[in-house]
C-alpha cells in the first residue's frame, strides 16, 4: 500500500507525458525501485522510452450484446406489451405508413409505364386502385398486373377469333344468298320459257 502511495507523483507525471489518465499508466512491476527513485519529468520520459512506463490500450467496448439483442428484436422478441410505451399509432404512425406504401406502389407503376410494361390506361386504372387501398403491398400489385395483362391478351385473342368467325359467317351468308339467287333465276327463266 505504501508502495502505491509513493508512486502517486510518478503516475501523475507519467500521465501528463503520455497524455492520458492516471489509470491508463502501466508501471513495470520488476522495475518499481528505479521508478520510485525518479521524480523528475526528464527521468520519467527516459523510463517511458525504455518501456518501463507504458500507456495501456483503450478498452474495446464489445457490440456483440447489442448485435444479439437487435437480432432477437428482428425475430420479434423483447417487443411484448410490457416493453411498449405509447399507442400503436404513436409508435408507428398510420399516416406515415400509408404515405410510404403509396410512394412505393406509385413508384413501381411509374417505372413499369416508363419501361412500356403497362399502357397508360392500365396505369390510370391501377393508380386509382392503389389510392383506393386495393393493394396491400407491391407483391399483390405485381400479381394483379400479371393477371390483368393475361386477361387483356385473352380478350384480344377472343375478339380476333370472334371477328374472324363473324367475317366467315358473313361470307357464308353472302354465298348462300348468291346461290339462292342463282337458283331462283334458273327457276324463273324456266317458268318464262
Amino acid at each position: 500500500r505504501n508502495l502505491m502511495v509513493s508512486m502517486k507523483l510518478q503516475k501523475r507525471i507519467a500521465s501528463s507525458i503520455l497524455k492520458c489518465g492516471k489509470r491508463k499508466v502501466w508501471l513495470d512491476p520488476n522495475e518499481l525501485r528505479k521508478i520510485r527513485i525518479t521524480s523528475s519529468r526528464a527521468n520519467i520520459r527516459k523510463l517511458a522510452n525504455r518501456g518501463y512506463i507504458l500507456k495501456k490500450n483503450d478498452q474495446s467496448h464489445s457490440k456483440n450484446h447489442i448485435r444479439l439483442k437487435k437480432e432477437a428484436k428482428s425475430k420479434g422478441r423483447h417487443k411484448g406489451p410490457g416493453k411498449r410505451e405509447g399507442t400503436l399509432n404513436s409508435r408507428c404512425s398510420q399516416k406515415v405508413s400509408w404515405i410510404t406504401k403509396q410512394r412505393v406502389l406509385r413508384h413501381l407503376l411509374k417505372k413499369l409505364r416508363k419501361m412500356n410494361k403497362i399502357d397508360k390506361h392500365l396505369y390510370r386504372e391501377l393508380y386509382l386502385k392503389c389510392k383506393g387501398n386495393v393493394f396491400k403491398n407491391k407483391k399483390i400489385l405485381i400479381d394483379y398486373i400479371y393477371k390483368a395483362k393475361y386477361q387483356k391478351k385473352m380478350k384480344k385473342l377472343f375478339l380476333e377469333k370472334f371477328s374472324l368467325r363473324k367475317e366467315q359467317k358473313k361470307l357464308n351468308h353472302d354465298k348462300r344468298i348468291k346461290q339462292f339467287n342463282k337458283k331462283m333465276k334458273k327457276i324463273f327463266s324456266k317458268i318464262k320459257k
